[in-house]
């Protein structure tokens, strides 16, 4: 699990088929072999470490379901290391399984904000509300609109200059997660609404 508060942004060192090499800092302190770090909201584990980088191996399913695969050296992303229990909950609750990708459609700057806004597949936008959470490369945000088929988020100052979320490009693909309760809330009506 994951807050969606992301820690830092890494960038890619090597993208080689089924492994990624990330070089980064702060995240390295106190990770460990094995452990789950979530990079752009795909949780992945700790395969090797060194000192100023960690390596994952990527499965095939990740690769079809998620941005990861796009991914070269140079390219900035967003991490975050898993939720420790006892510790504030800034975001909402991330699992890091991305259920789709979605696409940049624009960055329009709105004072010191900058309003986001992605379409995304009808499997993802039926979990979208205003005022609710969404996870886009594993950045925790807010809705702020939305329509039929695309949602927009209000960036703030800290999210701009920590994460990747402003330097990708209109046309760019996104993963995206929606809100686990809400996916809780839909099965269990399911289940007790008669057939």
């Amino acid at each position: 699990m994951f807050t969606g508060i992301v820690e830092e942004a890494g960038t890619v060192k090597e993208a080689g088929r089924g492994t990624l090499v990330i070089a980064c800092r702060k995240i390295l302190r106190g990770t460990n072999l094995g452990d789950s770090i979530a990079i752009n909201g795909v949780d992945l584990t700790v395969a090797h470490l060194e000192d100023d980088s960690f390596t994952a191996n990527v499965m095939p399913e990740t690769y079809r379901c998620t941005n990861l695969g796009e991914l070269k050296p140079g390219d900035a992303v967003n991490l975050e290391r898993a939720l420790v229990l006892g510790e504030r909950l800034g975001g909402h609750l991330v699992r890091g399984v991305v259920e789709a990708t979605g696409t940049l459609l624009s960055l329009t700057p709105e004072e010191d904000a900058i309003i986001a806004r992605y379409a995304a597949p009808p499997q993802i936008m039926r979990y979208v509300v205003v005022k609710g959470p969404i996870s886009v490369d594993g950045v925790s945000l807010t809705v702020v609109a939305r329509d039929d088929s695309s949602f927009a988020v209000s960036l703030v100052l800290y999210t701009q200059e920590n994460t990747n979320l402003t330097r990708r490009k209109p046309g760019d693909a996104v993963n995206l997660e929606s809100d686990i309760i809400a996916r809780y809330v839909e099965q269990l009506l399911k289940e007790v609404s008669p057939d």
